[in-house]
């Protein structure tokens, strides 16, 4: 499926309100109701929506713990970064998981219900024997900008 400019503004728009409806959708990307439908449908089956969330203000359940951490292997094989990957998603704690190009092989993003819940998260990590080599972990103290929709008109202007 190629995807053109409406295409994209209904990405754009329902990755900042899910739950807008498809009346104001049809309006904000000059459509009327039915071809939007239509196309949102054409977008969920094609896979380019894959699903809907809510996103929660976790400072108003109560205090967390947001760490960034970088992660070093000590192999570099296909099956150790498969057997690495494998266990930190099963942690339900590890929100991110990047691999990047730097000094380091993964960036992770943690949540945690404080410092001693993440250090016993990265305890266990370190006895599993999934070839971590070393990790560096920077606490955040304050997230003043966090987005959470892509820039979509931008990346792939039309």
């Amino acid at each position: 499926m190629k995807l053109d400019r409406i295409d994209i503004k209904i990405l754009y728009e329902l990755q900042k309100n899910g739950r807008i409806t498809n009346v104001e959708l049809a309006e904000r990307v000059n459509l009327s109701p039915s071809p939007c439908l239509m196309r949102v449908k054409k977008l969920h089956a094609e896979g380019y929506i894959v699903r809907y969330s809510a996103q929660i203000d976790i400072a108003k359940l109560g205090r967390t713990l947001t760490v960034f951490t970088e992660i070093t292997l000590k192999n570099h094989r296909q099956i150790d970064f498969a057997r690495f990957l494998a266990a930190v998603d099963k942690v339900d704690a590890a929100v991110e998981c990047h691999r990047v190009s730097a000094r380091y092989d993964y960036l992770m993003k943690f949540v945690a219900a404080g410092i001693g819940e993440y250090q016993e998260i990265m305890e266990r990590l370190s006895d599993m024997d999934i070839g971590i080599d070393k990790y560096f972990s920077f606490v955040v103290l304050k997230s003043p900008i966090v987005k959470a929709h892509m820039p979509l008109p931008s990346l792939f202007p039309m």
